[in-house]
């Protein structure tokens, strides 16, 4: 039950005076449902309209505000040209313009022979000043009426400045006083505003500085936002705790034949993700780890390990990739291993039908298969597991946020090990991963020998098929990555299908394969078999191969325009090549015109190849949002914070809350209270089922 003090900012936006149900839509698509939405829908710039000179002094160009006596109207025969009022004060005359003006209404707001205050942009129109629809029309009584400063909100089609101040300011005046739920120490430290102070400063800035996110009252509301965000997922992740897990300790045989067999030993951060995992498992909690890898870290070593401490105990374990090419990889790449040990492991995506599939999920049904590796077909509701011990989700940030608990719900109390290969920064793995303790991958594996990364210029595109040439003769295999499928009118962009056509003239149609998002499965396999296996040694694709896609010979990748895309994305890419003990080279083609932001981008990915520090750099040129995927990443949207620049609140926020919770669990302290009441402020309702449901 939400508490009644918040009742009114929870209320339709109907319920405003003046906002009827067409307008209410419209706010709704700009804002939010709820009064309280419009709070969150801050300003994003001012208009001073302090400058209050005489015509004469007035500059064109500027917004000015001016008293001036009404003088004739000239109302045209033709209601395409503009209507003309006529001006002046004691030192010049001003002509206001009203395209497609009402008489009767003009009349009455200006009428003839009375002074008026007006305020708008002033122009010059064959050497005469104008002023094009006035923002404010007062006559001398109401002159604290116009706002000396106006703060300019984000429009949606259909709703004008005016009425959304309007609504705005009504939605202020029902924000309650709230009982403080911030530390008070902190707050005195900090020195920020009451949370209703900092609301109504944010709607009612005096200078550009109140705008800056960093000013105290941005400040203060954006820790509001990402305090309820990290209660919120301390208390997922406490309940989910409580529920309590199995004891997953297996004795160790399965996985001491597969480690003999490895052509590598163990990294250092393999040995202490492992020792994290295997801890976890053998707790009577259930295990909810992210486990960060790098491209190239040897996740998947970690995953089939864990996966067979499962094993060990009688159980079974699920590995889920995003993508069937990434599914039937992990496939390729640990059947072998457990062919030796007599172990019998399943793939599932959507193309499997008819006998295979029944099969497959016979096998599972009846525990013979120990192991299962798919898409998310394994999701579905006739997927059966006889004892799903551990499931395993490869590059989370492919799936929805509900799916993380999907796949763990089919076994009692399945442990949960999610793998990404994007590295996060960290205030990101608290924002989307904050119900998930966190291991990392820092190392490469041993024998990995650094990626070459240059950068050129799109006219110098004729070279580097000639350099392919060499590096073809020198038995190299070569990734092509370009940003579309196929030509269009509309965009200049390289194009994959394009691209395929000029390499065949160049080498030969054998030696180039193609793959991309649009082929179907079969194609697409067929594609990377030839590029695999011979007699492709040519590549072309889109991002597709982004993810998973292993073939040790591929030494070389070239991307064409790669200031279109993301550094996590380029990092990515650039991680398909250089996992063999040979030398790579990545090839950033670049357009010809850069933006600053573009440039940063290729020279950060040419200086460094640990995906760590891309990360920190990507979110601090793209911001959150862009790094995860926004819908895709379960990454919640915030209204108020951003954190690309409130990264440091973030790591604070994430204290707070654990240590509230440590204190006052189901939160029923005097501060637990009114910490509630902000879960709810910001529709954290689930958190609280959570503590109710204990």
């Amino acid at each position: 039950m939400r508490p009644e003090i918040l009742f009114p900012l929870f209320a339709k936006l109907d319920s405003l005076k003046g906002v009827g149900p067409r307008i209410a839509a419209l706010m709704e698509k700009a804002a939010g449902p709820h009064v309280v939405d419009l709070l969150w829908h801050l300003p994003r710039e001012i208009i001073d309209r302090r400058d209050r000179p005489t015509v004469a002094a007035a500059l064109p160009g500027k917004i000015v505000t001016l008293t001036v006596r009404v003088g004739r109207h000239e109302a045209p025969s033709d209601r395409r040209r503009p209507y003309r009022i006529h001006t002046a004060d004691d030192t010049g005359n001003l002509i206001l313009t009203y395209f497609r003006g009402d008489r009767k209404y003009l009349e009455q707001i200006l009428p003839p022979g009375e002074t008026r205050i007006v305020s708008g942009r002033l122009d010059l129109y064959n050497g005469i000043k104008q002023m094009a629809h006035p923002d404010h029309v007062q006559p001398l009584d109401r002159a604290d009426e116009i706002p000396g400063i106006e703060a300019v909100y984000p429009l949606t089609q259909g709703i004008t400045p005016k009425v959304l101040a309007k609504a705005i300011h009504a939605a202020l005046d029902r924000a309650p006083e709230m009982p403080e739920w911030l530390d008070d120490a902190f707050l005195k430290q900090r020195e920020w505003p009451t949370w209703r102070q900092a609301i109504t400063t944010a709607h009612a800035p005096e200078g550009s500085g109140d705008l800056s996110p960093l000013s105290r009252s941005r400040l203060r509301l954006a820790y509001d936002e990402l305090l309820a965000n990290q209660l919120a997922l301390t208390l997922v992740r406490m309940r989910a705790k409580r529920q309590g897990g199995q004891v997953i300790k297996g004795d160790g045989s399965l996985r001491r034949r597969v480690e003999s067999a490895l052509p590598f030993a163990l990294t250092g951060s393999q040995i202490t993700a492992l020792s994290e995992i295997y801890g976890d498992m053998a707790s009577p909690h259930r295990m909810l780890r992210l486990l960060q890898g790098d491209v190239g870290s040897g996740k998947t070593v970690v995953a089939l390990l864990a996966m067979l401490n499962a094993v060990e105990t009688g159980g079974q374990a699920a590995l889920m990739a995003p993508t069937e090419i990434l599914a039937r990889q992990h496939f390729d790449t640990i059947a072998p291993l457990l062919t030796p040990l007599g172990l019998k492991c399943v793939v599932l995506t959507g193309r499997d039908k008819g006998a295979v599939r029944r099969d497959a999920l016979a096998a599972l049904a009846e525990g013979s298969a120990k192991l299962a590796i798919g898409t998310h077909a394994l999701f579905q509701d006739d997927v059966e597991f006889r004892d799903l011990k551990l499931a395993v989700i490869d590059e989370q940030h492919r799936f929805g946020v509900h799916q993380r608990l999907t796949l763990g719900a089919k076994g009692a109390k399945t442990d949960m090990l999610v793998m990404t290969a994007t590295p996060i920064p960290r205030t990101l793995t608290m924002t989307a991963y904050g119900d998930l303790d966190s291991s990392r991958l820092t190392d490469k594996p041993p024998g990995r020998k650094p990626i070459k990364t240059v950068v050129v210029a799109h006219h110098r595109l004729t070279e580097v098929v000639d350099g392919l040439t060499r590096k073809l003769r020198e038995g190299a295999k070569i990734y092509w990555v370009c940003p579309l499928v196929e030509e269009s009118e509309t965009n200049d962009l390289a194009n994959a299908e394009g691209r395929h056509a000029d390499l065949i003239k160049h080498f030969g149609e054998d030696r180039v394969a193609l793959v991309h998002g649009r082929m179907k499965g079969k194609e697409k396999d067929a594609a990377m078999d030839r590029f695999v296996n011979g007699p492709g040694d040519i590549l072309v694709a889109t991002t597709v191969i982004e993810v998973g896609v292993n073939v040790p010979a591929a030494t070389v990748m070239v991307i064409e325009q790669a200031e279109r895309f993301g550094l996590a994305q380029l990092h990515q890419l650039r991680g398909r090549i250089g996992r063999g003990d040979a030398e790579s080279t990545c090839i950033l083609v670049r357009s010809e015109e850069l933006t600053q932001t573009a440039r940063e981008r290729l020279r950060t990915l040419s200086e460094t190849e640990d995906g760590f520090v891309i990360a920190e750099k990507d979110l601090e040129l793209r911001g959150a949002g862009e790094i995860l995927g926004t819908k895709q990443s379960g990454l919640p949207e915030f209204r108020l914070a951003d954190i690309a620049l409130h990264g440091e609140l973030m790591r604070i926020a994430n204290d707070d809350a654990k240590l509230v919770l440590e204190r006052d669990p189901d939160l029923t302290g005097d501060r637990g209270k009114r910490l509630r009441l902000l879960l709810y402020l910001f529709e954290r309702d689930a958190a609280i089922a959570n503590l109710k449901s204990g």
